[in-house]
């Protein structure tokens, strides 16, 4: 087990960040943030760069906690109810996991899962994406499993994970993952297909204009892929 690394527990790091965030939150805000959100989620009401602010000042102050600490922390956060509190695990959790080990992987798998939606799975996606760069020789078996899971957002990330990764993709990979759900129905599937499709035709358009025209893809993942190379007009 993980040493504690920070002379503040967990839970009070938790409790500290959470009154705060209530305190400087603002009601009317709040209600346009849960309409955004579809009414998932409950919100302090406060904007990103009140809450990213207030995350820099706290980091500064109380330290970045790692290992032990780091994964309760997180996991306090994202069992409370309000989103401020998902956004400000993310973030601490993006500045710590840079020294965590390859089993960090477990932590992010349960994140993807929990209170899942769009804004907190794609932030995730991206310290996927980090974590495999360090690792990767985990990449093939957990994203093969996350696929093969039938999980909508384990699936997302699988296609998104190396949206940063440019000519480091492993193309094999990208395009076997977007024909495994280009069956699928579910708009968030095929919209990330489109998104990961888009991103690496800024590195090799040829290889993604070659590979759109050689596969029955859905409607929305096509124009997602071309997207880019139209606006460009590289296709």
């Amino acid at each position: 087990m993980h040493p504690r690394t920070t002379f503040m527990s967990p839970a009070d790091y938790y409790h500290q960040v959470r009154d705060r965030f209530r305190d400087q939150g603002k009601h009317e805000v709040a209600e346009v943030q849960m309409w955004y959100m579809r009414h998932q989620f409950d919100f302090f009401g406060l904007k990103m760069p009140q809450w990213m602010a207030l995350t820099r000042e706290f980091h500064k102050a109380c330290g970045i906690p790692s290992g032990r600490d780091l994964r309760e922390l997180v996991e306090l956060c994202f069992e409370d109810e309000h989103r401020e509190m998902q956004y400000f695990a993310l973030e601490t959790l993006q500045k710590g996991m840079k020294k965590e080990p390859p089993e960090c992987i477990d932590l992010l798998e349960t994140l993807i899962c929990r209170k899942s939606w769009w804004d907190t799975v794609d932030w995730i996606a991206k310290l996927t994406g980090m974590h495999f760069s360090r690792f990767p020789e985990l990449i093939v078996p957990v994203t093969q499993r996350w696929m093969a899971s039938g999980e909508l957002w384990l699936q997302r990330v699988s296609l998104i994970f190396q949206l940063r990764y440019k000519d480091k993709t492993d193309v094999e990979l990208l395009f076997r993952y977007v024909q495994q759900v280009s069956a699928s129905k579910a708009f968030f599937l095929q919209k990330a297909a489109g998104w990961a499709l888009r991103e690496y035709a800024k590195t090799d358009s040829a290889a993604v204009r070659r590979f759109v025209a050689a596969n029955r893809l859905p409607a929305l993942t096509k124009r997602e892929a071309l997207k880019w190379m139209k606006k460009t007009g590289s296709l």
